[in-house]
């Protein structure tokens, strides 16, 4: 909350990233401070959230970084980036066509980058993905080579229209998948 008021974040673009870790066991004892949380980490209790599925996801948080950070860091967009954040009641919504599994948070991020949000790394700030069996739509997603189709469709789709939209600037989501 300090984060919210000290980082303007009313008055400015500004997506403010909670770092996400994960745990693989279905009771935890949640860390009270970040050094607690980091012994966990050491311990193999704690994992960066997704690092052994989609390091892409979460990856440019620069994890390494947030270990001894005190302050709050910037952090530039990088194709496939969905962290969680904390964003400004007006920023842009999530695109409707991304329900079910996939890129919708991908896409959302995308859409804050091409509006300039500045993207900033809370240093004591954390969260943890609990296990849960697989959702329906991941499920679906998995099993179905025409939900995967039809996700792909949507993403182009989408990448087209930030084109269009944002122009130039557009671009780098165009061939982000293609590095």
């Amino acid at each position: 909350r300090k984060s919210v008021i000290q980082l303007d974040l009313a008055n400015t673009k500004k997506a403010l990233i909670v770092p996400a870790f994960e745990t693989l066991r279905y009771r935890l004892s949640f860390p009270k401070s970040k050094a607690e949380l980091l012994s966990m980490l050491d311990m193999g209790t704690l994992f960066t959230f997704r690092y052994h599925v989609w390091t892409k996801g979460h990856a440019p948080t620069n994890f390494a970084k947030w270990r001894t950070a005190t302050t709050p860091y910037r952090v530039e967009w990088e194709a496939d980036f969905e962290p969680y954040v904390v964003v400004r009641k007006d920023c842009p919504e999530y695109d409707r066509r991304f329900v079910g599994f996939g890129w919708n948070k991908v896409a959302h991020i995308m859409e804050l980058d091409a509006q300039e949000y500045e993207f900033t790394v809370l240093p004591n700030a954390y969260m943890i993905h609990m296990p849960h069996a697989p959702s329906f739509d991941i499920t679906k997603f998995r099993s179905n080579k025409q939900y995967r189709i039809c996700l792909k469709t949507l993403k182009e789709e989408f990448q087209q229209d930030m084109s269009r939209h944002y122009g130039f600037a557009a671009l780098k989501y165009l061939t982000a998948e293609n590095n």
